[in-house]
This record gives structure tokens, C-alpha cells and sequence, in this order.
């Protein structure tokens, strides 16, 4: 039986791609209009593990996916950094100049605003999901339309690319969590993601990090989350990747005497990201 993985969008979309890339392509995608979704379908069982996005290099952290992680309490059992290449497309046939509207998802937009810049008299329309705009322009041949999606997109809805390659630095990645209902431990685990929250003292993260430090521990990514219903106070979402298990294990001990409701997410191998073969 095929895995089935919950994916934020629909066919030809950057999650399904991210999926395959992970897992394969002998799989079954769940495809979601929405995180909230992708994370219902892997809590109720209707997929066996999901790929939900949850930073770009460009436009910067998805910080309402920190915010679902803690409230779904998902394991974290891997990780996938995609080399995003945006191009323009629409109806064959149509010009640059017929355009009056670009479709897209707002992170989309925001990693190709240079060049959306520059179509003079265009309206950008933010949608749920890149694909889906693809889909929707073909599906309904809506002329001087147009999309910002992969070039899967427009082979799979028969849109015609008008410009490759339009996002605004080309080194422009995005990276992917794999969740999943249960923990998969492994000796191969090097890379933890965690959250925590910290006492009211001066100098609290300063310590935690002079911890990390001492233990050869390399604290790759730190993002402040705001708490709901408590203003001006933040969970600290923090990966972390090390040489040797034995001195995580030490460090989080000690972290554990200083942070406040600190959450392991998961332990994982880490991908390592390769720009120059990725270009």
C-alpha cells in the first residue's frame, strides 16, 4: 500500500515536489487547501505523514506553521530543502503586455516582488496556493491572467511560460518539515527542532546559548513566536545540529534547569543543503 502524505496544495505544487524529493514518487499526495488542513488530515489519520513549509530564504519564516506545530504536537522525523524557481505563465499565446492580473500565493509574491515590480499596471491577487492558480487560469481560459508557479505547473495545466526564473535571488530555498503522528528515532539523528519558553530574568537566553556553545552544539535557526492570550511573552523555537549524540543529550539537561515548558519537536537527520548543485 502506498504512503499517503498530506501536502499544502495540489498536484505539481512546491510541496508535492518536496514529497517526492523525501519520499519518493510511489506515493499517494493529500492534497489541502490550507495548513490547519494538512495538519487535520495527518491528526485524524487521512494521511500516514505530511510536508508542511516552514521557512524560505527570501521571505522568511512561516510563523503560523511554529504556531501549529506546538498545538498539534506532530513529530519532526526529517526535513527537505527545495530550490524554489518561480516562472510566469498564462494561456498560450498571450503577451506580456496583454496581462492585467498575476495570481499567486503570498509568499510567492513576495520571493518575485522585483519583478512583479516592473509589469506596469498589474494587479496582484494572493490565492491559497501557486498550483491552484495555474489550474484555475486554464480550467477557465481567463485571458490577460496570468501565474506565479513551477514549471510543473504550466506542463501539467498546458499554460505557456512567459518569463523563467522571475523570484528575486536565485539562490532562493525553501525547507520543508516532515511530520509525523510518532517519533522515529535513529543513531543517525544529528539535527533537533525544540521550543521553549524563558523565565523573566535578565540574561536567560544568553545563558542557554553559552550552553550550546560549551557543548560543541550548533544552534542553527532561533524564531520567537508570540504566545496567544499572553502579550509580550514568546515561545523560542530553536534548531540545533551536533556531532556527538552524547553532547546534546548533556546540553538539553542542562537547558532543561533554565527554559521554561521546553518541547523536544523531533530528532532527525539532518539534509544537507547543497546551493551550487542546486542552481
Amino acid at each position: 500500500m502506498k504512503k499517503k502524505i498530506a501536502i499544502q496544495g495540489i498536484e505539481s505544487s512546491f510541496h508535492e515536489v518536496a514529497a517526492y524529493k523525501h519520499f519518493g514518487k510511489d506515493i499517494e499526495t493529500i492534497k489541502c487547501l490550507s495548513f490547519q488542513d494538512l495538519c487535520d488530515s495527518l491528526k485524524d489519520g487521512q494521511s500516514d505523514y505530511a510536508v508542511m513549509a516552514i521557512e524560505n530564504s527570501i521571505a522568511g519564516s512561516l510563523l503560523q506553521n511554529y504556531t501549529l506545530l506546538q498545538e498539534y504536537n506532530f513529530s519532526i522525523i526529517g526535513e527537505v530543502f527545495l530550490r524554489i524557481k518561480m516562472n510566469l505563465m498564462a494561456l498560450p499565446g498571450t503577451k506580456l503586455e496583454d496581462l492585467k492580473i498575476v495570481q499567486s500565493h503570498p509568499i510567492a509574491i513576495r520571493q518575485c516582488s522585483k519583478y512583479l515590480a516592473s509589469l506596469k499596471g498589474v494587479h496582484l491577487e494572493e490565492k491559497e496556493d501557486t498550483a491552484i492558480c495555474a489550474k484555475l487560469i486554464a480550467k477557465n481560459k481567463v485571458k490577460g491572467a496570468a501565474a506565479v508557479a513551477s514549471q510543473s505547473a504550466a506542463e501539467v495545466f498546458g499554460l505557456e511560460i512567459l518569463a523563467k526564473g522571475i523570484e528575486t535571488n536565485k539562490k532562493n530555498f525553501t525547507r520543508f518539515l516532515i511530520l509525523s503522528r510518532s517519533s522515529k528515532k535513529s543513531q543517525l539523528d544529528n539535527k533537533a527542532t525544540l521550543f521553549f519558553q524563558l523565565p523573566h530574568d535578565p540574561g536567560a537566553l544568553a545563558k542557554i546559548l553559552n550552553i550550546l556553545a560549551a557543548y560543541s552544539i550548533n544552534l542553527t535557526k532561533i524564531q520567537s513566536v508570540p504566545i496567544v492570550g499572553k502579550p509580550y511573552e514568546y515561545n523560542f523555537h530553536v534548531d540545533m545540529e551536533w556531532e556527538l549524540h552524547s553532547s546534546y543529550k548533556k546540553a538539553i539537561s542542562v537547558i532543561e534547569g533554565i527554559a521554561v515548558n521546553l518541547k523536544i519537536l523531533g530528532e532527525y537527520k539532518k539534509e544537507p543543503l547543497d546551493i551550487k548543485n542546486e542552481e
